[in-house]
C-alpha cells in the first residue's frame, strides 16, 4: 500500500472513494499547513518545469493562491506592486549576467544590496 504524507487537492479523498478505496487522512493548519503548502509548491515547481506543461503551472498556481490566503492576499498584492514599482517586473526577459564595479571596487551589493535584491528575488 503506497504512502504518501503529502499535502492534496481538498477533493482528492472523495475521488480515491470514488475509485473503490479508502484514504487515510489528517488534517493541518496554521504553522503544519504552511509547512505542508511550501513542500507542495516544491513539488509543484519542480513538476511544472521538468514538464513546461500548463497544467502543471495551474498546480502551482493552486498552491501560490493558497498562501497568499495565508499570508494576507492585501499585504502581498501590496508588496507584489511595491516591487515592481521599485525594481519592475518580469515582462522584458532581462537576465543579470553580472555586475561590474565602477573602478572603485565598489558594486552594487557594497552600496547596500544584497545578493538576492540585486537578482530581483
Amino acid at each position: 500500500m503506497p504512502e504518501y504524507d503529502k499535502l492534496v487537492r481538498d477533493e482528492i479523498p472523495a475521488v480515491i472513494r470514488a475509485d473503490g478505496a479508502e484514504p487515510v487522512t489528517e488534517r493541518v493548519d496554521g504553522a503544519a499547513y504552511e509547512q505542508r503548502l511550501a513542500e507542495k509548491l516544491r513539488e509543484e515547481t519542480a513538476e511544472f518545469c521538468e514538464a513546461r506543461d500548463p497544467e502543471e503551472l495551474a498546480d502551482v498556481l493552486a498552491v501560490v493562491d493558497a498562501l497568499v490566503e495565508q499570508a494576507g492576499r492585501e499585504t502581498v498584492e501590496r508588496l507584489r506592486e511595491q516591487k515592481a514599482a521599485e525594481r519592475g517586473r518580469f515582462d522584458d526577459g532581462v537576465v543579470l549576467l553580472r555586475v561590474e564595479t565602477d573602478g572603485s571596487g565598489r558594486s552594487a551589493e557594497a552600496d547596500g544590496e544584497s545578493e538576492s535584491t540585486e537578482t530581483g528575488e
